[in-house]
């Protein structure tokens, strides 16, 4: 039997260029292990037609004959076919509302849906992810608003130099664009009112390296959170360093009772609460890089933000890049999503309003929901090189056994979330979210 998968059309939005499959590994799999590959056709890919019909794939509208489709973002309900497998990031796993129609059809139609968000090793941790790439970005759009707050506070910086991701042709030349900043800070300082500049990250996974990876390109010396509280004053003055602090769990919660353990507040978060409010005062800039649910206390909150704007007219934290983009999450004033070419909104706390854009005042927040897609042939490159070592396996299943039988890779097997339309039992608590 001919092994056909299929590779959907992103179109979620313009700027949504990226693909799950890159042309190279197109090939690889159809030369290596006879997987043959249908592509539809796009205007907007960041590779085009011409390059998957080189590999040996065909370009077309009709993903029909494929029993296995690929996509990255969500795929509309309409296009899902009876009994067919669907791999892509669901977003439902948290039972997001605006997924829960698409996630009905799947059941009504008796689809397979792998996620790749819940492709975990023995030690669960993600094995293909866009993540290193929402942080490379996000830093750079971060660093970005923060140098367009200055200006717009009549403050002349470094960071006013620094573009969007999107804004350079490459990771490389991001990067090069980066170390001159750090350069000219290294020869001429920042400017001695910013001081301490201090920047935070909240998280230690995928993305927060990856925002990590840009931030250490500029001269910064690097505090734990408790030496932080500490040692801030001596950077009062310090304008050729930035300041980094990476905040751990401990860092963020305390228990209401009792010691800090970081499986039982996983398990129970309901007995933890925030004690970030500890740290904000001394932060500049914010990036929020954790995993989230209603279940876990909040980093910072509309009234904190009001009582600090009580306490000093222009607090310290300018800017935060909320990588994480959980609406009304962990960061309370995230209220919406954002796309590129208009990445920030600023939060005025003593009227509760927002404004769109980078405003002289309150808070600003970067918050693009698809920040990988600023770099979408690196990453795209990148998330390909995993994926395809999975895709024989898949291409290959017969998902009309049943689940235990199935014989998918661990990595895999974790990642099914429905079989022939019903949820296997890792995911039974999704029930809930449908009914």
């Amino acid at each position: 039997m001919d092994k056909i998968i299929g590779i959907r059309r992103e179109d979620k939005n313009e700027w949504e260029r990226r693909v799950p499959l890159v042309p190279d590994d197109v090939r690889w799999l159809r030369e290596k292990h006879g997987i043959r590959a249908i592509v539809q056709p796009s205007a907007i890919r960041i590779f085009s037609d011409d390059e998957y019909r080189a590999a040996g794939a065909e370009v077309s509208e009709d993903l029909g004959p494929a029993g296995t489709v690929f996509a990255v973002k969500e795929i509309p309900a309409a296009m899902f076919l009876e009994e067919r497998t669907y791999v892509f990031f669901s977003h439902t796993i948290k039972g997001q509302p605006y997924n829960l129609p698409m996630l009905r059809t799947m059941i009504d139609r008796r689809c397979n849906l792998l996620d790749y968000e819940r492709v975990l090793n023995e030690k669960n941790q993600r094995l293909i992810f866009f993540g290193r790439y929402a942080g490379l970005a996000g830093m750079l759009d971060t660093l970005h608003g923060y140098g367009m707050k200055l200006r717009a506070r009549g403050v002349d910086s470094p960071f006013a130099r620094i573009r969007q991701a999107y804004q350079y042709a490459s990771l490389a030349e991001a990067k090069a664009g980066i170390e001159e900043v750090g350069n000219e800070i290294d020869e001429k300082g920042f400017p001695e009112e910013l001081c301490p500049l201090v920047v935070g990250f909240a998280g230690y996974g995928n993305v927060s390296r990856g925002a990590q990876e840009i931030f250490d390109l500029l001269p910064h010396k690097i505090l734990s959170a408790e030496v932080l509280v500490e040692m801030i004053d001596n950077f009062s003055s310090d304008t050729l360093n930035l300041v980094k602090v990476v905040f751990s769990e401990d860092d963020l919660v305390r228990p209401l009772q009792g010691a800090f353990d970081l499986q039982d507040y996983y398990a129970h978060p309901e007995k933890y609460e925030s004690k970030f409010e500890n740290y904000l005062p001394m932060l500049s800039i914010l990036v929020n890089c954790i995993y989230w649910t209603d279940k876990y206390p909040r980093l910072v909150t509309k009234e904190y933000l009001k009582n600090r704007t009580i306490m000093e007219s222009t607090p310290r934290l300018q800017v935060i890049g909320d990588i994480s983009c959980d609406i009304d999450g962990s960061i309370e004033i995230t209220h919406k999503s954002t796309k590129p070419d208009a990445a920030y909104y600023t939060y005025f706390a003593a009227e509760d309003r927002f404004a769109d854009g980078v405003q002289p005042l309150g808070t600003t927040v970067m918050a693009v929901d698809n920040l990988p897609c600023e770099f979408p042939r690196e990453s795209s490159i990148e998330f390909s090189q995993v994926l395809r070592e999975f895709v024989p396996a898949v291409a290959a299943a017969d998902f009309s056994r049943p689940t235990a039988a199935l014989e998918l890779p661990g990595p895999v097997q974790k990642a099914l979330l429905l079989h022939r339309g019903a949820f296997t039992p890792e995911y039974g608590y999704m029930k809930d979210f449908i009914q």
